[in-house]
Protein backbone atom coordinates (compact mmCIF):
# COMPACT_ATOMS: atom_id res chain seq x y z
CA UNK A 1 0.00 0.00 0.00
CA UNK A 2 1.17 3.45 -0.86
CA UNK A 3 0.13 6.74 0.73
CA UNK A 4 0.74 10.32 -0.26
CA UNK A 5 -0.60 13.72 0.69
CA UNK A 6 -2.03 16.03 -1.93
CA UNK A 7 -1.37 19.79 -1.90
CA UNK A 8 -2.87 22.07 0.76
CA UNK A 9 -6.40 21.40 1.93
CA UNK A 10 -6.77 18.04 0.22
CA UNK A 11 -7.46 14.73 1.93
CA UNK A 12 -4.81 12.05 2.21
CA UNK A 13 -5.32 9.38 -0.44
CA UNK A 14 -4.55 5.78 0.43
CA UNK A 15 -5.11 3.40 -2.48
CA UNK A 16 -6.06 -0.13 -1.49
CA UNK A 17 -6.20 -3.39 -3.36
CA UNK A 18 -9.06 -5.77 -2.69
CA UNK A 19 -8.26 -9.40 -3.17
CA UNK A 20 -9.97 -12.70 -2.49
CA UNK A 21 -8.08 -15.96 -2.26
CA UNK A 22 -9.96 -18.86 -3.80
CA UNK A 23 -10.45 -21.57 -1.21
CA UNK A 24 -9.78 -25.21 -1.96
CA UNK A 25 -12.76 -26.73 -3.73
CA UNK A 26 -14.50 -23.35 -4.09
CA UNK A 27 -16.18 -22.49 -7.37
CA UNK A 28 -15.20 -19.43 -9.36
CA UNK A 29 -18.75 -18.04 -9.04
CA UNK A 30 -18.71 -18.11 -5.23
CA UNK A 31 -15.25 -16.50 -5.14
CA UNK A 32 -16.51 -13.80 -7.50
CA UNK A 33 -19.55 -13.24 -5.25
CA UNK A 34 -17.23 -12.82 -2.24
CA UNK A 35 -15.06 -10.39 -4.21
CA UNK A 36 -18.07 -8.30 -5.28
CA UNK A 37 -19.32 -8.21 -1.69
CA UNK A 38 -15.91 -7.03 -0.47
CA UNK A 39 -15.80 -4.30 -3.14
CA UNK A 40 -19.24 -3.03 -2.09
CA UNK A 41 -18.31 -3.04 1.61
CA UNK A 42 -15.17 -1.01 0.91
CA UNK A 43 -17.16 1.52 -1.13
CA UNK A 44 -14.84 1.17 -4.10
CA UNK A 45 -17.60 0.80 -6.67
CA UNK A 46 -19.49 3.89 -5.49
CA UNK A 47 -16.22 5.85 -5.44
CA UNK A 48 -15.46 4.86 -9.04
CA UNK A 49 -18.94 5.89 -10.16
CA UNK A 50 -18.64 9.20 -8.31
CA UNK A 51 -15.31 9.99 -9.97
CA UNK A 52 -16.41 8.86 -13.43
CA UNK A 53 -17.26 12.43 -14.49
CA UNK A 54 -16.08 15.79 -13.15
CA UNK A 55 -18.52 17.41 -10.77
CA UNK A 56 -18.38 21.17 -10.39
CA UNK A 57 -18.00 22.42 -6.80
CA UNK A 58 -21.36 24.22 -6.97
CA UNK A 59 -23.10 20.99 -8.05
CA UNK A 60 -21.34 19.08 -5.28
CA UNK A 61 -22.55 21.62 -2.68
CA UNK A 62 -26.13 21.41 -3.96
CA UNK A 63 -26.05 17.61 -3.84
CA UNK A 64 -24.74 17.64 -0.27
CA UNK A 65 -27.38 20.18 0.81
CA UNK A 66 -30.15 18.06 -0.71
CA UNK A 67 -28.84 14.95 1.05
CA UNK A 68 -28.73 16.82 4.38
CA UNK A 69 -32.32 18.03 3.86
CA UNK A 70 -33.50 14.49 3.13
CA UNK A 71 -31.78 13.21 6.27
CA UNK A 72 -33.42 15.93 8.38
CA UNK A 73 -36.87 15.26 6.96
CA UNK A 74 -36.41 11.52 7.42
CA UNK A 75 -35.38 11.90 11.08
CA UNK A 76 -38.47 13.95 12.03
Amino acid sequence: MEAWVQPKGRKEVIPTVSEVKVREGETFESALRRFNKKIKQNGILSEVRRREHYEKPSVRRKRKLLAARKRRVKST
